[in-house]
């Protein structure tokens, strides 16, 4: 597996081997090399040598007391007035629990800031100190978008008035249009979470009255939602009414769904299926790895070549191996599908940088075949974890290597897991070389001169790597990183992401904070690389649904929602695995395809052949 040697985290040297080396090695001259012990074995003094060697050791012994006790009050120039300056050389003993509670407390601060001064709306700006609605009567967006992320903290009050608030206030019958893609995700997910949560996993009480109410809202939103995809093709349209429950193309990018919109809403609905015992939402839900990025829903049909995993086609790529992992393994056609979709990212997508080599997923403007771009959305950043959790299924490195069932450990999964490790650290640079600590939206790489290396080490300054343009410059608090960073920690163990999932965390609460210690809660930022950065007035839902809750569950223990018995929606909302059983079934199959992916055409039957006017008109 590669590694690099972090920048700025504890050192790790030896705290007693700097100790003897500079108090004990010190006293007896500057050779620290000599060997404990004779190098002859059977090496044996006289006795009156022993008398002369015992004498000495007294003595040696005593001085060795003095030494000490002059060391230790602080007597020896440069040692201090105590042994504590050696201790802070030293690698600290972290207390993750301490560090968990500190991200309960940021959560703690920016609800307590949107309770005071934007209750019941949808957008908060923490600045101005006010709150906007996006639908006449709100959707909930920061409240219902909250809800898991309160019961995983064990946040009983504010929990207690936002379900009141969903219970009471919530209502979906609006003569609204909203998008469908961010409203299955956000409202509906996080409505079947909480009712997951509070049934099944008893994080908070919660009563039965309570576990009902968010099933219920669930439904009834899901219902409004279906008219999305009553499209000539059953592509989602991108947006939907919510009273008239009719689908509405979007009105940008000519009428085109992107292929996130489309291909991101399954996990939801099948979930609801099961929850309720009702084969639609999974059937509607149904409907083949590298695809453009908008698809129209009148025809089925891709608009243009652009390939990207950035905004409007990452979260496809996500739900086919989260599909597979959701009903326990019993379709695999999705893992086919991801397999097929990762091999195309890492044959076309995958490139270095110059001069440190950091691997990055690039974009392909014109298509397959045409010139990369050297581009990455900060949105790409969930890769690493996507691709270790592709490779392990939930499970840790050493399980996953050792399983009996299900995970097949190969060449494959080791590939997908040193890329998981590479990627993970350029995210981590992206954040590490701008002046706050703070990651941009967009990171541009320098190709010039670039190599193939395996990304191992970083011989040079990462930022002359990454590239920042002014307009990409902003920071929205976005949640990509350090969700890898704590899938990372989950199936490696490797402690240094935790270490850069702190410091991220340590760059939010420094330049983010609004208000004298944070009691106006946290915003976006215009420019990373300005100290101190301009502060956008804007509180974005996934602070509280995503980013926040991932940090808290990267320092949480590891028996907390594990991997292997949830998946994450890409709204960081958790639903359960379970069984299909009789009642569900994978609704589609996919053409035969040759060794390089390619569709099969099949030749016409004899009967169609002899007919060809007959196959025209059944077309």
């Amino acid at each position: 597996m590669s590694f690099s040697i972090p920048k700025n985290v504890p050192s790790f040297t030896s705290p007693n081997r700097e100790f003897e080396d500079g108090a004990v090695g010190g006293l007896f001259g500057a050779n620290r090399d000599l060997p404990l012990y004779k190098d002859k074995p059977y090496y044996q003094r006289s006795g009156r040598d022993r008398r002369k060697m015992y004498r000495r050791k007294r003595f040696l012994g005593g001085l060795i007391a003095i030494f000490g006790l002059f060391y230790w009050f602080g007597y020896f120039p440069g040692t201090g007035t105590s042994i504590l300056p050696i201790k802070k050389k030293t690698k600290e003993i972290v207390n993750w629990e301490d560090r968990r509670e500190k991200v309960k407390e940021a959560f703690t601060l920016s609800w307590n800031a949107y309770e005071k001064h934007a209750w019941g709306n949808d957008q908060f700006f923490p600045v101005t100190k006010a709150g906007r609605q996006m639908i006449p009567k709100g959707m909930g967006w920061i409240i219902v978008d909250a809800l898991d992320t309160m019961m995983i903290m064990n946040l009983t009050k504010p929990l207690e008035k936002a379900q009141h608030w969903v219970e009471h206030s919530l209502t979906f019958e609006q003569d609204s249009e909203v998008n469908t893609f961010e409203t299955t995700i956000r409202m509906l997910g996080g409505l079947l979470s909480a009712h997951y949560l509070s049934q099944d996993l008893k994080l908070v009480p919660v009563k039965k009255a309570v576990e009902d109410m968010y099933l219920n809202k669930a439904t009834d939103l899901a219902d409004r939602l279906l008219g999305a995809f009553d499209s000539p093709s059953g592509v989602p349209f991108a947006s939907v009414n919510l009273k008239s429950r009719e689908g509405v193309p979007s009105h940008a990018d000519g009428g085109a769904s992107s292929t996130a919109e489309a291909a991101t809403l399954q996990l939801e609905m099948k979930y609801l299926s099961k929850l309720i015992g009702e084969a639609l939402y999974w059937k509607k839900a149904e409907k083949d790895g590298l695809v453009p990025i908008f698809v129209y829903a009148d025809t089925g049909n891709f608009r243009g070549h652009e390939i990207r995993l950035g905004s409007r086609g990452d979260s496809y790529y996500e739900y086919l191996i989260k599909q597979y992992l959701q009903t326990k393994n019993q379709e695999p056609i999705y893992l086919d599908m991801y397999n097929a979709a990762m091999s195309g990212v890492k044959k076309h997508l995958i490139a270095k940088s110059h001069p440190s080599h950091l691997t990055f997923i690039a974009e392909l403007p014109n298509g397959i075949g045409g010139e990369l771009s050297p581009k990455m959305d900060h949105l790409v950043c969930f890769m690493p974890g996507l691709f270790a959790l592709g490779a392990t299924e939930g499970l840790t490195v050493e399980e996953a290597r050792k399983a009996e069932k299900g995970v097949k450990w190969g060449v494959r999964q080791e590939e997908d897991l040193k890329l998981a490790r590479e990627l993970m650290r350029t995210c981590y640079e992206m954040y590490n070389v701008t002046a706050t600590g703070l990651a941009p939206e967009i990171a541009w790489f320098n190709l010039k001169h670039g190599k193939s290396g395996d990304g191992e080490f970083l011989k040079e300054d990462p930022s002359k790597d990454i590239i920042v343009k002014p307009r990409d410059a902003h920071n929205l608090q976005r949640p990509e990183t350090v969700e890898s960073l704590f899938v990372m920690w989950r199936i490696t163990g490797d402690e240094i992401y935790r270490e850069w999932g702190w410091k991220i965390f340590e760059a939010f609460l420094e330049h983010t904070a609004v208000g004298e210690g944070a009691k106006d809660g946290f915003t976006s930022l215009d420019n990373v690389n300005e100290i101190p950065p301009k502060q956008r007035d804007n509180m974005e839902s996934f602070w509280l649904a995503e980013t926040l809750k991932y940090l808290y569950l990267l320092f949480s223990p590891n028996d907390i929602l594990p991997l292997n018995e949830v998946v994450f929606n890409t709204e960081a909302h958790p639903f359960p695995k379970f069984e299909m059983g009789h009642l569900f079934e994978t609704g589609w199959k996919r053409l035969p395809r040759d060794k390089e992916g390619v569709i099969i055409k099949e030749g016409p039957k004899e009967e169609d052949a002899e007919n060809p006017k007959k196959d025209k008109d059944e077309k």
